[in-house]
């Protein structure tokens, strides 16, 4: 019988790495579950979930040229059903409804906010974008020279303190 991509097989664990399980299937050949694959929850140790000489099942994900087989267990698997999320109505129905008049809204709203560098604001009367960007550029290396002094200083690079 020749296995063919999306089969669901059944085998032997013959062997267990860190990374993933070997599971003997029929005709002599050999298939490797990753063990992202093994099961739908989270996976530290195979050795909790698997042992040298359990039988499987698992779906034929990938039949590479070189004649590797990937397996998925995880794809067997039954995957629960997920709890409907809640509806937001459903959290605030003690709530009042706000009735809102949109035609106010020009009245009300807030200045905007304005970027500041340095403790100087970004946005002033005149200045381009090509004045900004200069003058965060100028910020930026003057930031990274002070950080790379700094860590150079720790580490013991050149014209670091020495303690």
């Amino acid at each position: 019988m020749a296995i063919e991509e999306g089969a669901k097989v059944s085998g032997k664990v013959s062997g267990i790495t860190n990374f993933g399980a070997f599971v003997d299937l029929a005709d002599h050949q050999t298939g490797l579950v990753h063990i992202s694959q093994i099961s739908n929850s989270f996976v530290k140790d195979i050795h909790d979930i698997l042992a040298v000489g359990d039988e499987v099942t698992a779906k034929v994900v990938k039949i590479a040229p070189d004649g590797k087989i990937a397996l998925s267990m995880k794809a067997v698997e039954e995957r629960p059903a997920k709890p409907a999320r809640p509806v937001a109505e459903k959290h605030f129905e003690h709530a009042k409804p706000v009735h809102h008049d949109h035609r106010d809204d020009h009245f009300r709203r807030a200045p905007r906010a304005q970027a500041t560098f340095g403790g100087r604001s970004s946005h002033k009367g005149n200045d381009d974008f090509n004045s900004m960007l200069a003058s965060f550029m100028k910020e930026s290396e003057s930031r990274l020279s002070t950080l790379k002094r700094q860590t150079d200083g720790k580490r013991g690079g050149r014209g670091g303190r020495r303690s």
